[in-house]
């Protein structure tokens, strides 16, 4: 009976050191996690509010993309739409498909999440929702641009829709790529620290 208390009492001794032991393991991955992040949170809660924050920039992201597609799908009932040369129905034509690629990719990560949810995948989730997201970027600067360039020349001429759409690729250019990796560039020569 005194073997079997000393035994039980042993084996929760070892099970105490386990459990201390995984305990300062997750408090050495959190420690890691503060000092490469600057936040006091695990993996999971990392993965957790970066999917968050995507799914707030998707939504911005989306009302714009909703609005020009809307608009392009209108220009064929439009009376002035018969008066376009082959070259702006080309330019239209070629401006819905990239709508509906935008479109594809801004909603693709929320379809995702869908077959992915409860999988225990979420690092594997953002990761290719951020991917997602950043092509959709690609392809919805290009919907702009193409769209201001469609518009100058219908109402102005071809010069001014050529000078005018290279403005507005410009303009994104600057602020949606440029401007963010020299904000990247000037925390990092800051702190030494790179983006979370």
């Amino acid at each position: 009976m005194g073997s079997r208390a000393s035994n039980d009492s042993g084996n929760a001794g070892g099970r105490g050191r386990g459990h201390g032991r995984r305990q300062g393991a997750d408090a050495g991955d959190r420690a890691r996690d503060v000092a490469a992040t600057g936040r006091h949170e695990t993996v999971e809660e990392r993965m957790d509010r970066n999917w968050n924050e995507l799914l707030q920039e998707l939504r911005v992201t989306q009302t714009g993309v909703q609005i020009l597609t809307g608009f392009l799908l209108t220009l064929p009932f439009q009376a002035r739409f018969d008066d376009l040369d082959d070259t702006q129905r080309l330019i239209y034509l070629t401006l819905v498909v990239l709508a509906a690629i935008a479109t594809t990719l801004i909603v693709a990560p929320v379809s995702l999440h869908r077959v992915m949810f409860r999988k225990r995948l979420k690092p594997e989730l953002v990761d290719a929702g951020d991917r997602m997201a950043r092509a959709g970027l690609v392809v919805l600067a290009l919907v702009v641009a193409g769209t201001t360039l469609l518009i100058f020349d219908v109402v102005v001429g071809r010069t001014a829709g050529l000078v005018v759409g290279a403005g507005v690729i410009g303009l994104l250019a600057v602020f949606w790529l440029l401007v963010p990796l020299r904000l990247i560039r000037a925390a990092r020569g800051a702190d030494g620290a790179g983006p979370h």
